[in-house]
């Protein structure tokens, strides 16, 4: 078996005794983007002619010089990074200006802190990063020692709480797997279980239902530091579960399939906060790149029907559940063949049928 290199994102804690020195960083940034949102906008709209809408090479050369400015702590890569990201940002939305970004915690648009880098600006050296000048510690769960760091950021949480985000290159396994797991496995999401496997297992979401009293007391009393920390805790919780529950699949199975559902559609109805907390995008996310890294064979599969299948005969009787009266149905029994199915592990394996191309299975549309 071969390896390829392939990109991840690695996200370690800075400890908290050099948050001050990252948020005077962090308001350099605010002004460089500030300033070019400025400048951009009034070339968007001249007085008289064709209006001008300035690259990120246009903007670099008009901040160019600010970084030997007296005081100022970020070089001239962050700001290159602040100019090409705005052009990118600008061109993404259409629009000749953007928000402005603020620096004063006090107000309530607070622009929480970011400080781009590029590669080779960041260096790991005796458990610190060297960064403009500047040794930062943090706690290194990932041994940054065996990477190579390429570009990221510094970022900031709600709880003034700063990141270390950098991409570094991991080897990814191509060709012919070695002897291990030949299970494969079909995954239904859902809401109130967050995944449900062909093999019955289950993921148990609702995270924030769970914390949903307390977050409410919170609220009502008007403590923002305990909402802050009980929001974070339900986030952690979710990428701990999901985590664990990847992991889980990939070590056990050659194969995994996952159903295409998508929270665009659903969040636009009484489900949204179950579904937003469910977290599939996060949980397709990770399941994905964990199946590259262990090249594992990974495919989000159509699963129109999937429910309603019968995932033993392949009829989709009348007793099956249908529209939102259905969602109640829990366990049902085909009225073809007698079998008693449990909602999620039938669409599970018919999930699972779709992704082995499995036509006859009984899933036509698929």
């Amino acid at each position: 078996m071969s390896a390829v290199n392939t990109t991840k994102t690695l996200r370690l804690r800075i400890k908290d005794k050099h948050a001050r020195v990252l948020c005077q960083m962090a308001r350099e940034v605010n002004q460089v983007w500030n300033h070019i949102n400025e400048v951009s906008a009034r070339a968007a709209r001249p007085f008289s002619g064709q209006p001008r809408y300035l690259s990120g090479y246009d903007l670099q050369k008009l901040t160019a010089g600010f970084s030997r400015c007296e005081d100022i702590a970020i070089g001239s890569g962050t700001v290159q990074v602040v100019c090409a990201e705005y052009a990118t940002r600008r061109k993404q939305f259409k629009k000749s200006r953007l928000n402005w970004r603020v620096s004063h915690p006090k107000s309530s648009k607070y622009s929480l802190g970011w400080i781009p880098f590029k590669i080779g600006h960041a260096r790991y050296k005796a458990g610190q990063i060297q960064f403009a000048g500047q040794h930062f510690s943090l706690w290194d769960s990932y041994g940054l020692a065996n990477y190579e760091l390429r570009s990221g950021s510094f970022s900031e949480d709600s709880r003034g709480r700063w990141y270390f985000n950098v991409a570094v290159e991991i080897p990814e396994l191509v060709g012919p797997r070695l002897p291990g797991p030949t299970a494969c496995v079909g995954v239904d999401l859902g809401l109130k279980d967050c995944a449900t496997t062909s093999d019955c297992q289950r993921l148990e979401g609702r995270w924030f239902r769970q914390h949903e009293l307390k977050l409410a007391k919170a609220q009502r009393a008007r403590k923002k530091r305990r909402v802050k920390a009980i929001h974070a805790k339900i986030r952690h919780q979710r990428q701990d579960a999901l985590h664990q529950f990847c992991t889980a699949l990939v070590q056990h199975n050659a194969a995994i399939f996952v159903g295409d559902v998508a929270s665009a559609q659903l969040v636009k109805t009484k489900m949204a906060k179950s579904t937003l907390d469910a977290g599939w995008a996060m949980f397709k996310t990770m399941l994905e790149y964990k199946c590259h890294q262990a090249g594992v064979v990974f495919e989000v599969v159509n699963e129109a029907y999937s429910t309603q299948t019968c995932s033993c005969c392949g009829a989709i009787p009348a007793s099956s559940p249908k529209g939102r009266a259905g969602l109640r149905i829990r366990e049902w029994a085909c009225s073809q063949c007698a079998t008693v199915h449990d909602r999620d592990v039938n669409a599970a394996r018919n999930i699972l049928a779709a992704g082995h191309r499995r036509l006859a299975a009984g899933i036509p549309v698929l």
